[in-house]
């Protein structure tokens, strides 16, 4: 397994630690690379790591080679040999490898396998990295969905500056993405996994993408089903943030009075929350106080703004038996059984998402019955998503690509 971090930091983090455990527990051999780190729980044998980046402190001298840095790294080709030689994995899982690692341990794994060691080389795709500098497919500085860099114009990264707002940053991370478009390294990638349908079409607008990439949902923990009473208020958890949603939501709320809302979470948004009378802000939950939240909501909202991969939180919500009013955006309405487990409305409109919101709120027997069909969701756990890796594993998939993700 190879990600960057190697310790808690996000979701890539969740799935290698939860996938590796469990293959561990199949009777595989796991081991991990990635950078070394004060809070880092995973390892190899030979602890072979790549130095921590701090691209937040250090000397000045270290912020000036950083931009060659997070472009290629001989370092993390040398210490990631130490572990195929000692190893000798037969996959190389890759995950979140960008600026960190780069993508020059590709060429090492490359140069490995030229040297008579048969391995597949899997990638999950976690964001649109490959495809745009910034990961995300939106422009943070006017917040609009933007896919101008796909097909390989990574320079409107740099017009457009779309890393930190910095033209400095946005030019490094063009010219990161040009010079391995250049070298072609991403062809010796076997299988590129997506975590949704959407993003697959965005990832095979790369030609050479198209010819690898499978789709398949991001696999869940079972929930054990119980009948809850509701209670009248509509829930939202999670960051509070501009490609949240966030304003078009607090818009409706304030047009709606009557209704009340209980926000679960935190971010940059948070005072603008904090000022509407029937919104309850509870703060950030986790654990069985955000389970009791969620499962007493009538339903819940989740008003994205932005491309969407395979939200957790549209899942974790029908699995607890409570609806979802969803934007209909990125990989969202893969997730929602339209009319039997929630609805969708058009991201960004304020008048749609309200119409919604109100007939909903009104009908308790739908929603009612709603929450009653979410008993049959049927999202993949971790047994189900393994036996599908495993055909990847084998390099089985590569005569048409399989869609593992559910279509609408």
């Amino acid at each position: 397994m190879i990600n960057k971090f190697l310790y808690p930091n996000g979701g890539s983090e969740t799935y290698i630690f939860k996938l590796g455990d469990y293959l561990k527990s199949q009777g595989h051999e796991v081991q991990y690379f990635g950078m070394e780190h004060e809070g880092r729980c995973v390892g190899n044998a030979v602890n072979a790591y790549t130095s921590d980046m701090d691209f937040h402190g250090g000397s000045k001298l270290s912020k000036l080679t950083y931009p060659l840095k997070t472009i290629y790294s001989s370092e993390a080709r040398k210490e990631l040999r130490l572990v195929l030689d000692d190893f000798k994995p037969h996959i190389l899982h890759i995950n979140n490898f960008n600026y960190q690692l780069t993508p020059s341990i590709i060429l090492e794994i490359q140069k490995w396998r030229k040297e008579g060691h048969d391995c597949q080389i899997v990638f999950t795709a976690h964001d649109y990295q490959l495809i745009c500098p910034n990961h995300m497919c939106n422009n943070p500085n006017s917040g609009e969905n933007c896919e101008k860099c796909l097909g390989g114009h990574f320079l409107n990264c740099t017009k457009g500056k779309c890393i930190h707002g910095s033209t400095a940053k946005s030019f490094v991370g063009t010219m990161e993405a040009t010079f391995w478009k250049w070298k072609g390294v991403y062809q010796y990638i076997d299988t590129m996994i997506c975590c949704s349908q959407f993003m697959k079409t965005k990832m095979d607008s790369n030609p050479l993408f198209a010819t690898k990439t499978v789709a398949m949902h991001n696999f869940v923990d079972k929930v054990e089903w119980k009948d809850t009473t509701k209670k009248d208020y509509i829930l939202y958890f999670g960051r509070f943030s501009k490609e949240k949603g966030i304003h078009t939501l607090l818009k409706v709320c304030k047009e709606l009075p009557e209704i009340q809302f209980v926000f679960a979470g935190t971010g940059p948004l948070e005072n603008e929350v904090n000022q509407i009378s029937n919104i309850k802000n509870v703060g950030f939950q986790t654990g069985k106080s955000l389970e009791k939240l969620i499962r007493e909501a009538r339903f819940t909202i989740y008003p994205s703004e932005w491309y969407e991969n395979c939200p957790f939180s549209v899942m974790e919500s029908q699995m607890y038996g409570t609806p979802v009013l969803g934007a209909n955006i990125g990989g969202i309405p893969e997730l929602i059984n339209v009319g039997k487990t929630g609805e969708l409305f058009g991201s960004g409109s304020c008048t749609e998402l309200k119409k919604k919101i109100e007939s909903l709120y009104r009908n308790k027997e739908l929603t009612q019955q709603y929450s009653s069909n979410c008993k049959e969701i049927a999202f993949d756990d971790i047994d189900t998503y393994v036996k599908k890796l495993m055909d990847i594993y084998k390099g089985s998939n590569k005569e048409g690509r399989k869609v593992y993700a559910k279509e609408q």
